[in-house]
């Protein structure tokens, strides 16, 4: 009796990452034990590439990277955010205590009510909010995930046009249409897929390079633009797109003008006030790679800054001491 091999399914070359770069290499005691592969690309100010890593042309989920995109939607829809509460919009907030009590009042001031939000309940996304949070004998709550402001925006701005509130995070619902056109309009692109975020919101996919060119977009937007007030909410209030405890507060906190905004599965895009950007994505989705890529990045863009030796450090541990670290390796 005969056999043959089994046809196995074809891999094409841009969704096989072992061809992609190695943006970071992981060091324990002198010797390196793993590498995490990705794309990235770097706009100049005129908006051309000035660098591509791996295929930053592919489409990808920016997750919550697509935030100012979301934020911007629901000002075009209407809806009157400013300060705080518009970065809060844009946020993944860490779920510290001042998060949950803006989160709060703006339902309160929009007469929603908690049960109202669609997010699934979560613990805080930052580590030690969240082991202070359980040691209160506190359990996960749809406020506490960290997408609850944008859900917020996003239900207060359907009520304010009476469209539906059930089915606000439906793809064809009023609200996600617009959002899917401030995508494609900020990145320049089509969106090249619609799937479900994390947090049950509609989430479109463009490229590294389509992102990187919207988030360029909303720094140099005209004044009093729904995409210019989103970006100078969030330069202005850092901390309530992020933490206290986080690279993106601390970016744009110091780094002057810079707007910022991580996603889950490791994706990061950072644009500068003249217009220079960058797009990248690790493609195991491990976030402890984003810090050192970041800080990399930016220092070949030219940026100077402190900060970026403080986002760059991400030490690995043996016995409770430090023994190596993540580090970037372009």
């Amino acid at each position: 009796m005969s056999t043959s091999t089994p046809s196995l399914p074809a891999i094409s070359r841009a969704d096989d990452a072992a061809t992609r770069p190695v943006l970071a290499e992981v060091v324990r005691s002198g010797f390196v034990e793993g590498h995490h592969r990705g794309s990235l690309v770097v706009l100049a100010a005129d908006g051309s590439v000035e660098l591509a890593l791996g295929d930053p042309a592919a489409p990808v989920f920016p997750r919550s990277a697509n935030k100012p995109m979301q934020a911007a939607a629901v000002l075009r829809a209407g809806l009157d955010l400013s300060g705080e509460r518009l970065a809060l919009a844009a946020a993944s907030h860490s779920g510290e205590a001042f998060h949950l009590e803006l989160v709060r009042t703006m339902l309160d001031e929009f007469g929603l009510a908690e049960g109202d939000l669609q997010t699934p309940p979560d613990l805080p996304l930052d580590p030690a909010e969240a082991e202070a949070y359980l040691a209160a004998g506190q359990v996960r709550d749809r406020v506490t995930m960290n997408c609850s402001g944008k859900h917020a925006a996003m239900i207060a701005a359907s009520a304010a046009n009476g469209w539906p509130v059930t089915s606000y995070l439906d793809p064809d619902h009023p609200l996600q249409r617009l959002a899917l056109r401030v995508v494609e309009e900020a990145s320049g692109e089509r969106v090249a897929h619609v799937g479900t975020d994390g947090c049950g919101a509609p989430l479109m996919a463009v490229s590294l390079t389509g992102l990187a060119r919207a988030f360029r977009h909303f720094v140099l937007a005209e004044p009093g633009t729904p995409e210019r007030r989103v970006a100078d909410a969030m330069r202005a209030h850092p901390e309530y797109v992020a933490g206290t405890r986080r690279p993106d507060t601390w970016l744009m906190r110091e780094v002057p003008g810079a707007l910022s905004k991580m996603g889950a599965e490791a994706v990061q895009a950072v644009a500068l006030p003249d217009g220079r950007a960058l797009a990248f994505k690790i493609d195991d989705g491990s976030l402890r790679a984003l810090g050192p890529v970041l800080a990399r990045a930016l220092g070949l863009m030219g940026v100077e800054a402190p900060v970026l030796a403080r986002i760059a450090d991400a030490p690995l541990l043996g016995g409770g001491e430090r023994v190596g670290e993540i580090r970037a390796a372009f």
